[in-house]
């Protein structure tokens, strides 16, 4: 059964693009990725799936209902974490969780406890005012607040910012509890490597269209890497002109280049270098998707 599925769901803002053509089938209990840039589509995407924005074309089903028609009663089973947070400053945390949980058909004590076992996990001051709270406490009201009457869905845009790591790895081990317990969850983000932490399959979006759905295995056998070298001499760029490697780039003793492909053919050309400093790090998506267009285009 697919929880999400949308059929060539298009957003025009005015004469601006918001999606165009999106096809999409989220599987129940799967987490799937949805990653792009900032300005991509993601938030417009999944902002339409809750029906808080109407599409200009297409449709969208989740738990098999029209996202328009049935909003309210699909947001009854939806969790929802939104790339930014705001609320009613003055309040207390605790009431404006409680405010928020009166929304659901669920047993208020039930919700209560979940609050305070949520809180507890994630070290929040449930008596605190809202606007007393630093930015990564606001965040941890937004992750209680969406997942405190047990969503069946869960959807996250950018669920990290301003969480630090040790909190970070406490919500990505919530979620694949909530995952294990038959909770699906889309996760939007552009951090490729906290999808790849979580996710079965990832749908790449990029100027409000998908261009390329991977199972997440795939992605990770092919991962993209930026190498950045300073060599004891003038660098000579032919040993580094092989397949896999793109964006080459030799600038007296210093080398950059992406990589994608497998470690060990690179490390033989590292091997024949006389290296005084290396750095290998993940490069930001747009580099991701300029190396997803070479390939399609057979460069």
């Amino acid at each position: 059964m697919n929880v999400i599925e949308t059929t060539k769901l298009t957003k025009y803002y005015g004469k601006s693009r918001g999606i165009i053509d999106v096809d999409m089938t989220v599987e129940e209990g799967e987490i799937y990725g949805f990653i792009g840039p900032n300005g991509a589509g993601k938030s417009t995407t999944i902002r339409t799936l809750l029906g808080l924005i109407y599409p200009t074309s297409g449709s969208a089903t989740v738990f098999g209902k029209d996202c328009i028609k049935h909003g309210p009663e699909i947001r009854q089973s939806v969790g929802y974490l939104p790339s930014e947070v705001f609320y009613y400053d003055d309040m207390r945390v605790m009431d404006l969780l409680k405010y928020s949980a009166s929304f659901y058909d669920k047993d208020r004590k039930v919700i209560e406890t979940r609050i305070k076992y949520l809180a507890e996990m994630f070290d929040l001051d449930l008596k605190k005012k809202i606007d007393d709270l630093s930015y990564g406490n606001k965040k941890k009201v937004g992750i209680i607040q969406g997942l405190a009457h047990e969503p069946k869905l869960i959807i996250l845009d950018e669920p990290t910012g301003g969480l630090d790591p040790l909190i970070q790895q406490q919500f990505f081990n919530l979620l694949r509890e909530e995952n294990g317990k038959g909770a699906t969850i889309l996760f939007s983000s552009h951090i490729l490597s906290e999808v790849q932490k979580l996710c079965d399959r990832v749908a790449i979006i990029k100027d409000g269209t998908i261009i390329r759905v991977e199972q997440i295995r795939t992605l990770l056998e092919n991962s993209t890497k930026r190498f950045t070298l300073e060599l004891a001499g003038v660098a000579d760029p032919a040993p580094f002109a092989v397949n896999g490697v793109s964006d080459l780039a030799v600038a007296g003793s210093s080398v950059s280049f992406l990589f994608r492909g497998h470690m060990n053919d690179v490390t033989r050309i590292l091997a024949g270098q006389d290296l005084v400093d290396l750095l290998v790090e993940e490069p930001d998506l747009e580099e991701i998707f300029m190396h997803y267009y070479h390939k399609e285009d057979g460069q």
